[in-house]
């Protein structure tokens, strides 16, 4: 367990870890989760750490590295335990150094210094989560309307296309049966065309055959009657 805390040390939050070494108080959270899972202890209250001056040291190790995150926690994780083993026990609120605190009143104002300076931090941190919380909210929401409007627009637009396509059928269709039916009265002109040709033919061909038959009956006649002459000259 640790004990390396030094006789009226300073007790610093996250809050104020953060304005210390210059990032943001989620920064120092995941840092000193690196710094815990290789090994690393801080002073806690409950779930809470509390931060010392060889804490923030630490922290700006891990800012400041080239080296893998974990490898540099893994060597101030050693530093940590050989200073462990050189110091004397102390705890942060051990029974003793509280009824000192109590005792002595410079002590008892920076102890209930701290206390405030906690309290604060810890409102600070719960109003930032809820505020987290609100801005969380706020975005889903935000993407449901956008997923609602973009599927809305997904629809309409699917729908006006189909409409488009109905309505392209159709006259497409349209023109096509428009098409036939002139084809169709085309048609039926060229056979109504056709017919009448054939009719005047056949009457063409009637008139020329009459024609023929009354030439063959007068050349026949002309020829009796010249024979009639000859034989007279005959006698």
């Amino acid at each position: 367990m640790r004990h390396d805390i030094r006789p009226n040390e300073r007790a610093y939050s996250t809050k104020e870890v953060a304005e210390e070494v210059g990032i943001a108080t989620p920064t120092v959270r995941k840092y000193g989760q690196i710094l815990e899972r290789n090994g690393y202890e801080f002073f806690k209250e409950g779930d809470r750490r509390i931060f010392v001056q060889s804490d923030i040291d630490a922290l700006i190790a891990i800012r400041d590295t080239a080296q893998p995150k974990d490898d540099t926690a893994k060597e101030l994780v050693e530093q940590q335990q050989e200073r462990l083993s050189s110091t004397e026990t102390t705890s942060v609120a051990a029974p003793d150094t509280y009824d000192t605190a109590l005792q002595d009143s410079a002590k008892l104002h920076e102890f209930l210094k701290f206390l405030s300076s906690e309290l604060a931090a810890s409102r600070e941190m719960n109003a930032q989560l809820s505020n987290d919380i609100t801005q969380l909210k706020t975005t889903v929401s935000r993407l449901q309307q956008d997923h609602h409007v973009i599927s809305a627009g997904v629809g309409n637009m699917a729908q006006k296309t189909n409409t488009k396509i109905d309505k392209l059928t159709a006259r497409q269709e349209a023109q096509y049966e428009e098409l036939l039916e002139q084809e169709k009265l085309k048609s039926d002109m060229l056979q109504q065309e056709l017919q009448a040709m054939r009719e005047e033919q056949k009457r063409e061909w009637q008139s020329q055959n009459e024609f023929n038959k009354r030439l063959e009956g007068k050349v026949k006649n002309s020829k009796g009657t010249w024979d009639w002459l000859r034989s007279l000259f005959s006698k």
